[in-house]
């Protein structure tokens, strides 16, 4: 079993790294990389070299090309001390034309250029556009700058070399005075009162490593952070993972107590300060509130994430779908050809060939005649308006543990086995109990981990229709918004789900039938 599993999952991180090559092959290869413009508002307003410098810009921050200007180059040597402030000011005035350039000029220029092509890069220039003889157009300024396409190999090993990172007290670069890392068990946010245990970290980029609170699950980490990308549409330059996990809604205010002992109505949840390089210099609201530098924290709201709302309708659905499915199924497979089984068979047709939109377009207007909610509202405390997704989503499910269910018993009642229990004695209950519903289970077992894990990755159709500010969609909307950060982010999500289900499902099902073993046995 344990070779096995170690197998598995080696196949599996293969397979799961062999679906994101492919997806960004896709993504950076063959689609349009102007289209990532289309929705953009800010596109429109820029022009001429702006506009030719704003793409390359976005197309950085999207992963499709290294980029670098001649001027970042510059303040990089004077960063470094080869050459001094008023060098890189007179260096920097590169003429509107390369024939324009003053001799001071020339030689950092040709060095710029030298140094970029041997790494690989293409130097492009932008002569500047006039709009008269002696005036630059608007957006016309001229432009120096390298860049060239990433190769995907190193596209590849930078996602997944950064998709856990492990917070430490060198995280943070500058001088944050002494690092470490402190262990109390009365979180200070609560005046040193409460028995809440926390790690708090300096030099950490979260100040919180580990806290409790009471808040599902009660015990929360930063320490550990899993990257799946950034988004640069949907959610602008937030990361996927924190789209996914982030509350929604409006704001809610408690009594909040600062570091510096200020109290006030506020929603900062300060168990989630993130350290933020000089915003306490010159910032009054910061200096009345912080004693160091972590300020950027998040906000308390009143509804759940994008992954709660989608995992809470999910998993009730999918309780709901073997609590009644599996009843079915087993009633109809032993009321064979009478009322039962062609009212259970009549339903599955029913389920299985009217389109998902259709009949959940059905019970949302039957719902609305019976008074339920039809509509999400994160701010509504009514637990009624997860009535609905929950039963669109349970009922396609129940159809479908009938289905199986009754084919692999019928399969199970007609096999010789049976035949020869009944004439060695065995009771019709026994049968049943002992051989035929423990085999016919056996299929159905292995969908339970795929079950219950495809409550995490949402449902498209059902959150759009009821309107659900869920998961489900986020995929889609990332296509559409050429998102490529939650594109990758969301499909290695998908991937890794799906495998981890598969790998369950066999270890569940050999756990179920002790004839089923994963053990490689010599002939």
């Amino acid at each position: 079993m344990t070779k096995y599993l170690l197998r598995r999952i080696l196949h599996a991180a293969i397979s799961v790294c062999i679906v994101v090559l492919i997806v960004m092959v896709m993504i950076y290869s063959m689609l349009d990389r102007n289209q990532i413009f289309a929705s953009d508002p800010q596109f429109t307003k820029v022009s001429n070299n702006d506009k030719t410098l704003y793409k390359y810009r976005n197309w950085k921050d999207f992963g499709y090309v290294d980029y670098y200007t001649y001027t970042d180059w510059l303040q990089e040597l004077a960063a470094k001390g080869e050459i001094d402030e008023d060098t890189r000011k007179a260096a920097s005035a590169i003429g509107r034309t390369a024939e324009g350039d003053k001799d001071e000029v020339k030689p950092y220029v040709e060095r710029f250029t030298a140094e970029a092509e041997a790494n690989g890069y293409t130097v492009i220039r932008l002569d500047a556009i006039m709009q008269t003889k002696s005036k630059i157009a608007p957006g016309g300024q001229q432009k120096l700058f390298a860049t060239r396409d990433r190769p995907l190999y190193t596209r590849l090993l930078s996602y997944f070399g950064h998709l856990v990172t492990v917070d430490s007290i060198h995280s943070v670069t500058e001088d944050v005075g002494e690092r470490g890392i402190s262990f109390t068990l009365h979180d200070p946010l609560y005046g040193g009162e409460k028995f809440s245990p926390a790690i708090i970290g300096n030099g950490t980029l979260h100040k919180y490593l580990l806290y409790c609170d009471g808040k599902f699950p009660y015990v929360h980490q930063n320490l550990v952070s899993i990257n799946l990308g950034k988004s640069y549409s949907i959610n602008k330059n937030i990361e996927v993972t924190t789209t996914m996990t982030k509350a929604q809604g409006s704001f809610v205010n408690t009594l909040v107590t600062y570091p510096t002992g200020l109290t006030e109505m506020s929603a900062d949840d300060l168990h989630s300060a993130i350290y933020q390089s000089g915003s306490l210099e010159g910032n009054v609201l910061n200096e009345a509130r912080f004693t160091d530098n972590y300020t950027n924290v998040l906000t308390n709201k009143s509804g759940m994430s994008r992954w709660g709302y989608s995992f809470t309708i999910g998993i009730i659905s999918v309780f709901l779908a073997y609590l009644i499915g599996v009843p079915m199924g087993i009633w109809v497979a032993l009321k064979k050809d009478k009322l039962v089984d062609k009212i259970g068979t009549a339903y599955i047709v029913f389920i299985m060939a009217v389109p998902s939109l259709s009949y959940i377009l059905i019970f949302k207007a039957l719902g609305n005649m019976a008074g339920l909610p039809t509509t999400f509202d994160m701010e509504s405390k009514s637990k009624l308006m997860f009535v609905l997704p929950v039963v669109s989503l349970a009922l396609p499910s129940i159809g479908g543990l009938m289905r199986w269910l009754r084919r692999y018993m019928i399969d199970q009642m007609n096999a010789d086995y049976v035949k020869f229990a009944r004439s060695g004695g065995l009771s019709e209950g026994e049968i049943f109990s002992r051989h035929i519903l423990k085999n016919a289970a056996i299929p159905i077992v292995h969908g339970i981990p795929g079950a219950l894990l495809g409550s995490l990755v949402g449902a498209f159709i059902t959150e759009r229709v009821y309107v659900v500010p869920g998961i489900g969609g986020l995929l889609i909307n990332a296509i559409g918004a050429y998102d490529n950060g939650v594109i990758v982010g969301v499909t290695l999500f998908y991937a890794t789900i799906t495998v981890v289900s598969m790998i369950l499902g066999d270890v569940l099902m050999s756990l179920v039938d002790p004839r089923i073993s994963f053990t490689a046995k010599a002939r």
